[in-house]
């Protein structure tokens, strides 16, 4: 029972982080250009006829679903194969999966603590301008601060892949002193934090943009910075362990 529990638990884990994923990367590659040359009654229809509000209930629940089994998934490694915190946080597995982790954790917070509520705005202004009344005036500003969250989880998603297949299948030696998995874990927090201060701290429009804000404008851009921050986040954490 328990072998059937944990591989339902791992594709469930799988079903949903590419459901997830896959429509944030439609947002991305797909939606955002289009709509960014599109005339804006071209937009408006698409927002109106549910199309947009189609695509974020997969979204925001595909990043629940993965959320949920994939923190049940590390919670059952920790104490029924590693038999408690200590002994996993001494192997280089458990620093690989909590990368992962926890920058899905984060990618997972943006969707529903910021580009769900935002769109929400964004929809509700798109109905009335539908409807032949005004626009909400906040709709533009919060559906920028969407957009640039949107494309910070796109930056992100590619560490957090990486970790997430590196965790059983990319070979670093176990650690042998808990300062390395203090060092680890400041690495990984200062990564967060200055993603995340980028994404939800000034103006979010691109005449306003902060320099990490105008990288984050282009997918070229977005592929570079995910890139180097893969990279910042493996080279520490092979010289730390």
């Amino acid at each position: 029972m328990g072998e059937w529990w944990l591989f339902l638990l791992r594709w469930l884990h799988l079903l949903a982080g590419i459901t997830w994923i896959g429509l944030l990367y439609y947002f991305n590659f797909v939606q955002t250009p289009f709509f960014a040359k599109a005339d804006p009654p071209v937009r408006v229809g698409m927002i109106t006829g549910g199309l947009l509000a189609n695509a974020l209930w997969w979204f925001r629940w595909g990043a629940m679903v993965t959320f949920i089994t994939g923190w049940l998934y590390i919670l059952h490694t920790v104490f029924a194969e590693y038999g408690g915190v200590a002994s996993f946080l001494g192997t280089s597995y458990a620093w690989k999966i909590l990368f992962g982790g926890l920058l899905g954790t984060l990618m997972w917070a943006n969707v529903w603590f910021i580009i769900w509520p935002n769109q929400q705005v964004v929809m509700a202004s798109a109905a009335e301008v539908a409807r032949g009344g005004k626009a909400i005036p906040d709709a533009a500003a919060l559906g920028a601060r969407a957009g640039v969250t949107s494309r910070t989880n796109t930056m992100l998603s590619i560490p957090m892949l990486f970790f997430m297949g590196a965790a059983k299948h990319l070979t670093m030696p176990n650690l042998t002193s808990a300062g390395q998995g203090w060092a680890a874990l400041i690495l990984l927090l200062i990564v967060l934090a200055a993603a995340e201060i980028n994404a939800v701290v000034g103006p979010a429009t691109p005449d306003k943009a902060s320099a990490g804000k105008k990288l984050l404008a282009t997918l070229k851009g977005t592929f570079w910075a995910g890139f180097i921050l893969t990279a910042i986040l493996v080279i520490g954490l092979k010289l730390i362990i």
